[in-house]
């Protein structure tokens, strides 16, 4: 129909047009830095070392298989192992090459890596509630503020959907990826935002399988109120915004269910 073309004409490939374009990174113009810089003085926390223990399932088959939305989650806490697991698993920087390009553990446009990931810790063993940022570049935590009813405001700003309760009262943690867009406008000038959705979809699906891959279960949050979360995390809203959230905790045992 009529009015969905323009947002239909955005899934389509516009490279003719980019083409024509001299992006910033033609011009000579250095290229952002892909993590986001913090006070030295900061809280820090020290993430346990990956080395794949904590992982249960390790059949790649039956953990796509398996793979669900997971809304109803155990009341025992996630254990910081399995959240430094998840937080490798889906922003970790895994290499560099000769140019500065980092490499991490999910495919991104151009290795740009557009994302910050955010974390409102609700239930996690070793951690006081609160909202964290990760560090992708020395894996670590970096402690911003409490949040006075953290649960009420998570229920709050995910927009009273009816299982949203829920995950504020047994949820671990809602991951929260904000997005820098010119880190990617720098390199594909309007081409960028479409490749910034395409990578965010990377970032949650390795966040899926690897909570399937521990016994946990996660789901995605498309809606959410984007001025309350962009408010909590610091972001001023244009230049860092919040793009997508998932819940993630512990699966409800078989027994647990009935």
């Amino acid at each position: 129909m009529a009015r969905y073309e323009e947002q239909r004409n955005f899934l389509k490939s516009d490279f003719k047009t980019f083409s024509a374009i001299e992006t910033d990174k033609q011009k000579g113009i250095p290229q952002p830095p892909n993590v986001k810089a913090y006070d030295a003085d900061a809280e820090i926390v020290d993430l346990p070392a990956v080395d794949g223990g904590v992982v249960k399932k390790e059949n790649i088959y039956e953990i796509i298989k398996e793979r669900r939305s997971v809304r109803h989650y155990a009341k025992n806490a996630l254990t910081i192992d399995e959240l430094s697991y998840l937080l490798w698993s889906t922003q970790a920087i895994t290499g560099t090459n000769r140019s500065g390009i980092t490499f991490r553990t999910v495919p991104c446009s151009g290795g740009t890596h557009s994302f910050e990931t955010y974390l409102f810790i609700l239930n996690v063993d070793g951690l006081k509630k609160g909202v964290y940022r990760y560090l992708a570049d020395c894996h670590k935590l970096l402690y911003l503020s409490e949040v006075n009813d953290i649960d009420e405001q998570v229920d709050k700003m995910t927009l009273d959907q009816p299982f949203v309760p829920n995950f504020a009262k047994r949820a671990s943690v809602i991951f929260s990826w904000s997005c820098i867009p010119y880190r990617s406008e720098w390199k594909y000038d309007i081409t960028a935002h479409k490749k910034i959705l395409i990578d965010i979809g990377a970032v949650m699906e390795n966040l899926y399988l690897t909570s399937e891959s521990i016994d946990a279960g996660t789901c995605a949050l498309g809606i959410y109120d984007q001025d309350m979360v962009d408010e909590l995390l610091h972001l001023d809203g244009d230049d860092e915004f919040t793009i997508f959230l998932a819940a993630v905790g512990k699966k409800v045992e078989k027994k647990e269910r009935s």
